[in-house]
């Protein structure tokens, strides 16, 4: 849009790679290379089997008849509610995808739910005969093209710019003293500091404290790119984010996820944009405790005693059942929760609790459907977020974007992951890759301490 052209080749296109090639100005492909464009698919694995010849009994508070994050532990198949949101949210962010491959390919809408449905473009050949791509060349050809372009010869070296030397020259760091402080939340959400794919409480409280206190900064863009986590940790934050856009305006931008405790940070800021294929929502809280007494009498052989100087003993323990009043306890706790959450979200959307509840149940909804409901303000990306923060805060004149929290060095991140790669290399040359990915499983349900304001799957696109 801005008048410059853009180029894509590729030997294959992903169906996630097709959809960003397709708004280029001239896609080519290899003569034998591939295109995948044949629909969206997502699986859910279940443990239910695993846990009953283990003989670990899940116990589970939740509220929210879609909230199905801990349906893998008590069924063996999807739950209706479960196929409903799951068919409904593929059917919304595929059918956004194929609706603007349409407009930049200018292929009649049910063409191209034709080509995908059917998967009739299953080669090269067959790619540029249905106009999915404009040409198939080699990667030579491909450069000779760009030369052409640029209005080189094919025997001069391709004036190219690498990757680091771009970047350098559109630095955020200007010279202007308007600031719009970026403040990046993207991973799990936990009660301390901010990792690799973690969003630690402290951590982003601590930033929009800094950003909140600092003259030069005008604006808060929060970029969330989480499926929640711990509903403490999530309600700290949200306290700050209130706090601080009674000062300054703070605009929310969802990436590819913004859910449940996600959704529980968007809610607190002046604005919400998210993307059309955004995935949000997930209004809903559970908690999960596995009672392994079972497993550790029978298969391990080990026992545990617990004194006691009440009716309630140790209430978060998995080494026995809980009796009906612990389990009330932690039921009415779930409870007392759902209610804060969905009250907060109503206040903030300005909606009746009792509308927001309808939408809520733990369901989970694309950034479309969110908009139409009620629980986002505008479709767009980072961009669009930066540009109503600059407009809320009535900035004049030029403003510079600085990221928060500080990212770590390009070494930090490249040896951090390193090891966790070499960790899960070890563990599936060990285990085997179903056994070792059954480990990781079990590491994530250790870590669901309290409540959890929690997305009800991991979603990836095929």
């Amino acid at each position: 849009s801005a008048g410059k052209w853009v180029v894509a080749y590729s030997n294959y296109y992903s169906e996630g790679g097709y959809y960003l090639a397709s708004v280029c100005d001239s896609i080519f492909l290899n003569p034998l290379g591939e295109v995948e464009l044949n629909g969206l698919a997502t699986e859910v694995t279940f443990y239910k089997k695993l846990f009953d010849k283990l003989e670990i009994r899940p116990q589970v508070f939740r509220v929210g008849e879609f909230k199905s994050a801990v349906e893998p532990f008590l069924r063996e198949d999807l739950s209706e509610e479960n196929k409903l949101q799951l068919n409904a949210m593929l059917q919304s962010i595929y059918g956004s995808m194929l609706a603007e491959i349409s407009e930049s390919r200018e292929i009649e809408p049910v063409r191209v739910q034709e080509i995908a449905g059917k998967m009739l473009v299953r080669n090269a050949k067959q790619a540029k005969e249905f106009s999915l791509v404009d040409d198939l060349l080699y990667e030579d050809e491909a450069l000779n093209f760009l030369k052409g372009e640029l209005g080189q010869e094919e025997d001069e070296a391709l004036n190219e710019i690498s990757y680091q030397d771009y970047r350098s020259q559109i630095s955020t760091k200007g010279s202007s003293k308007n600031e719009i402080a970026v403040i990046v939340a993207d991973g799990e959400i936990i009660d301390g500091k901010s990792t690799n794919q973690v969003v630690g409480s402290r951590t982003i409280i601590a930033e929009l404290r800094k950003a909140r206190d600092r003259e030069n900064v005008k604006a808060i863009v929060l970029r969330i790119n989480s499926p929640g986590g711990s509903a403490q940790a999530s309600d700290d934050m949200w306290r700050e984010i209130v706090l601080t856009s009674k000062v300054k305006p703070v605009i929310a931008s969802m990436s590819d996820y913004a859910a449940s405790g996600g959704y529980y940070l968007a809610m607190g800021c002046d604005t919400i944009v998210a993307n059309p294929t955004t995935v949000t929502g997930s209004i809903g809280v559970f908690m999960f405790i596995p009672d392994i007494s079972q497993f550790l009498g029978n298969k391990l052989g080990i026992t545990s005693q617990e004194i006691k100087t009440g009716e309630i003993g140790t209430l978060l323990t998995v080494t026995r059942s809980l009796n009906d009043t612990e389990k009330s306890i932690l039921q009415k706790q779930t409870e007392e929760i759902y209610e804060t959450f969905t009250t907060k979200a109503a206040d903030g959307r300005g909606m009746k609790v009792e509308d927001l509840r309808k939408i809520a149940s733990g369901r989970v909804w694309t950034g479309l459907q969110a908009r139409e409901n009620g629980l986002v303000d505008v479709l767009g990306g980072l961009r669009d977020a930066v540009e109503i923060a600059a407009t809320k805060a009535e900035i004049s004149g030029d403003y510079k974007l600085v990221y928060y929290p500080k990212s770590t060095t390009f070494f930090g991140r490249y040896f951090s992951d390193a090891e966790e790669e070499a960790t899960n290399r070890k563990m599936k040359e060990a285990l085997g890759t179903e056994h070792a990915l059954l480990l990781q499983q079990w590491k994530k349900i250790q870590k669901l301490q309290g409540v959890q304001a929690r997305m009800p799957m991991e979603f990836r696109v095929y």
